[in-house]
């Protein structure tokens, strides 16, 4: 850490001085943009290892800036969005964002974020990572098969044999809604009955209460209610 250099782009000079200051606090360097027209100058003159990228800019938005990027570049893009803007952080992670960060942003979970976006792309040699043979990545969080381990941020997370199994069926299969009933069926191999809808949830909230920054606004593990479960689709 230390020469490790982040871009932010955000039209509030507020925001970007604020974050600049916890990211320099951090041991980082920091590069400063507006908007995505400068976004795109400072990657062109500027080795940049990530990129927080705000929305709503003039001249050049987010998305805009992101689709030039992504043309040519697989650095690590983490969209800074307001809550209210619901489709703009679903299209940056279809446009080929890394992972989002919901404005008023918590600090310990932006650096948190970054510090393992920045890890996993060192790892990869300069390369986001694929999904390969034994291996789901979803976000931040990763499952090995091989070694039946669950990385959460760069950190390793012990779960229970019967939580790894359900985490399993749910990234496997991201944005699948299961009924309870099913995951029981799939997970405990027998008949579901009138009470297993309670001997989920409980798994189900021991698995968030490891794998989420915040159990209580959970990203990746979903309740629909009256349906079922789901994990949540990032790139």
């Amino acid at each position: 850490m230390g020469t490790e250099t982040i871009l932010v782009v955000d039209d509030s000079k507020e925001i970007v001085y604020s974050i600049s200051e916890l990211l320099k606090y951090e041991g980082y360097q920091v590069v400063k943009a507006y908007d995505g027209m400068e976004a795109l100058e400072a990657l062109e003159r500027e080795k940049i290892d990530l990129i927080l990228l705000d929305v709503m800019m003039p001249r050049l938005n987010g998305l805009s800036a992101l689709m030039k990027l992504r043309e040519k570049s697989r650095i690590p893009v983490i969209i800074l969005s307001a809550k209210t803007e619901e489709s703009d952080k679903v299209s940056g992670l279809v446009l080929g964002a890394d992972d989002y960060v919901e404005k008023p942003y918590n600090p310990a979970e932006l650096t948190a974020r970054i510090k393992a976006h920045l890890r996993r792309y060192h790892a990869w040699g300069g390369e986001s990572p694929k999904t390969d043979k034994g291996r789901i990545v979803n976000g931040g969080l990763e499952l090995d098969e091989k070694q039946k381990l669950v990385i959460v941020e760069g950190e390793e997370v012990r779960l229970t044999a019967t939580e790894y199994k359900i985490l399993k069926l749910l990234m496997e299969h991201p944005g699948q809604i299961f009924p309870a009933e099913q995951i029981y069926e799939e997970v405990w191999n027998e008949q579901a009955d009138y009470a297993v809808e309670n001997t989920v949830m409980v798994h189900i909230r021991h698995i968030r209460e490891k794998i989420e920054i915040d159990s209580k606004r959970p990203r990746y593990v979903k309740v629909v209610w009256g349906i079922g479960y789901k994990m949540e689709k990032y790139s």
